[in-house]
């Protein structure tokens, strides 16, 4: 079932409540989307045995806990689609509803299968302004949706039993709508801040534009609320649930968010700062972040091993353990991996080599990443051996010819035999399928897979793996950013060099800006984070388009006891594939909501 298709229209245009809530429960519980851990407190049954669907009302809602706790469980499922990603090629009146795995739109990884680019990704990815509008209106309807849900919760919090269940309730819901807020804050910019249901069938009221000061306030008034009465852990039953921990990680990302040049001395208040608050944003973001830190909760999983195999095994498994003593923040992907009727998804089938029967080829990383891997003490890089003493996250990220996955050596290159170039089995389309992928990069991705899930022809049942949206490491590499950016070099170093040891990194003595921001690439690599970076970093434009950063490839052919290893360009003319528009760092609001409320539109972007 495709989760958006409900959900695109604007607040100015949804239902009345009554239909809301049949269309939750419809689609949330009787569908039984979201993950164990959240999902047994009833079975579908027991749930409704004595009240009819049709016939419920608000108060068996707010009186009744296993509707409350269920009530609350699209807030979670809605906040990301984790890897459960969803790409239709084939039925165009649906390319909005995609959901994407947002690096793909980055530098470090790439889809290798072409039907991709004749769907939604390709039309975002060429900035499509039809498509672009589409998918905006999709993100911009889900966001809003869960925050009436949550205004609708807060209106008729007195008709909720007292007690530690209340009081959980209204945390997360605190730091759903602060979170959802910021979604919107960081693809929209300023947005109309409510913080009531809204029934425009029967209200008349118009909300205007917030400002970049009331988008802050308000973001960080809900996440602290919500860290005042959310626990640090939950029992086993409850794992994955918002933590204080993650309300305070969110208080800090918007201050961190705030203080980005990007958003100084800007004309319209909604698309930033009229003056230039960097310094008291970043200042806020250090308390926040030193005010995580300072919980001693969490911590960096320590490696034990010591050579280039154990080291890369043990830094996969880190992104393996579910709600480990390093995530903040986590999508709960269901333990038994079922995609038709579960929230699995198909990541290792994605990211599969045709050796492993691999079809789509998704995830693949690009050499513009590679080359972000430094070399280890003693090494020197060497273009004929260019795999040897790098990184030690190399090792575990990347997939290259010759490296060993699950007992089978990567076959990534060709073989020249006179005037033809064989290609490996990696190479190679595995079976029948007219459109079954091969990289298009020369590399496979070796972080978030697993080794021992199987891949056979039961789609059913795949992939279990958590996808992490917020990890103790980021916190460190934050906090190292917002230091450096104040001026205290010697506090970030610190930070990095932590990062690097957990990695057997030697530390570096000095830190540069661009160091800085290199750990954090190969640290964070293939993690939404590092797309978001992009953004508040300014440098969209640059990084984002095919003309300015054109995507590389590694190409090796084999002739005899020669080796050669080409890089170049993966399209012959980069600037008909990924273009990307100065008005793109914010997206278009939905046309309905721009007449409805009269307000305005963000820069440069018409009516399609």
């Amino acid at each position: 079932m495709d989760l958006h298709k409900s959900l695109t229209l604007g607040i100015a245009k949804q239902a009345c409540l009554c239909s809301r809530l049949i269309a939750i429960f419809k689609k949330y519980i009787l569908c039984g989307l979201f993950a164990a851990g959240l999902t047994a407190f009833t079975g579908c049954d027991d749930l409704f045995r004595d009240t009819p669907v049709d016939k419920m009302s608000e108060k068996d809602i707010w009186k009744n806990p296993m509707l409350l706790d269920e009530y609350v469980l699209p807030w979670y499922r809605n906040m990301n689609s984790g890897f459960s990603t969803y790409v239709p090629t084939t039925i165009a009146l649906v390319k909005s509803a995609s959901r994407y795995y947002m690096p793909w739109f980055g530098d470090q990884i790439v889809p290798s299968k072409n039907d991709y680019y004749n769907a939604g990704y390709g039309d975002l990815l060429k900035s499509n302004t039809k498509e672009i509008t589409n998918w905006a209106q999709v993100q911009w309807s889900n966001y809003y949706t869960q925050i009436q849900s949550v205004n609708r919760l807060f209106v008729n919090q007195g008709e909720i039993a007292e007690g530690s269940q209340k009081q959980r309730i209204l945390g997360e819901a605190h730091f759903f709508r602060a979170y959802y807020y910021y979604m919107l804050w960081r693809q929209f910019g300023g947005v109309m801040l409510i913080q009531e249901p809204l029934d425009p069938l029967n209200d008349s009221r118009k909300y205007p534009r917030a400002s970049y000061e009331e988008m802050v306030r308000a973001i960080v008034d809900d996440a602290r609320a919500a860290a005042t009465v959310l626990p640090l852990e939950y029992d086993a039953t409850d794992e994955g649930r918002i933590t204080q921990g993650a309300a305070l990680m969110l208080v800090a990302k918007t201050f961190q968010w705030a203080s980005s040049d990007v958003f100084q001395n800007q004309e319209k208040t909604y698309l930033g700062f009229s003056d230039d608050r960097s310094h008291d944003m970043l200042d806020s973001a250090r308390v926040a972040y030193e005010t995580l830190m300072g919980l001693q909760y969490y911590d960096l999983i320590q490696i034990a091993g010591t050579d280039e195999e154990s080291i890369k095994q043990e830094y996969r498994n880190i992104f393996l353990t579910k709600n480990s003593k390093e995530s903040i923040l986590e999508v709960q992907h269901s333990d038994d991996g079922n995609y038709d009727t579960g929230f699995g998804h198909k990541l290792d089938r994605d990211a599969a080599a045709p050796h492993f029967t691999g079809t789509t080829a998704a995830y693949t990383p690009t050499q513009n990443h590679v080359d972000e891997y430094g070399m280890r003490t003693g090494f020197t890089y060497d273009a004929q051996h260019p795999y040897v003493g790098r990184d030690y996250r190399f090792y575990a990220n990347i997939l290259y010819d010759g490296s060993t996955y699950n007992g089978h050596v990567m076959d990534i290159h060709y073989t020249r035999e006179g005037n033809n170039e064989i290609p490996g089995e990696d190479l190679t389309a595995y079976g029948t399928s007219t459109t079954a992928a091969v990289t298009r990069t020369g590399y496979y991705m070796g972080k978030f897979v697993n080794e021992k899930q199987q891949i056979n022809n039961d789609e059913a049942y795949a992939s279990s793996q958590n996808y992490i949206i917020w990890r103790y490491a980021e916190v460190l590499l934050d906090y190292a950013e917002v230091m450096f950016r104040l001026g205290n070099t010697e506090a970030a170093r610190t930070q990095v060099n932590a990062i690097r040891r957990r990695a057997h990194m030697d530390e570096l003595p000095s830190l540069t800006w661009e160091q800085l921001v290199n750990e954090r690439r190969v640290e964070l690599a293939f993690e939404e984070t590092s797309y978001w970076d992009i953004f508040r970093w300014g440098i969209a434009e640059e990084k984002l388009n095919g003309t300015s950063n054109p995507l590389k490839a590694m190409k090796i052919v084999k002739r005899g006891e020669t080796t050669t290893y080409s890089i170049s360009n993966m399209n012959r003319f980069p600037q008909r594939v990924r273009v990307f528009q100065k008005m793109q760092y914010y997206l278009p609001i939905p046309w309905d909501e721009i007449r409805y409320h009269g307000i305005d539109q963000n820069p440069d972007w018409v009516e399609v």
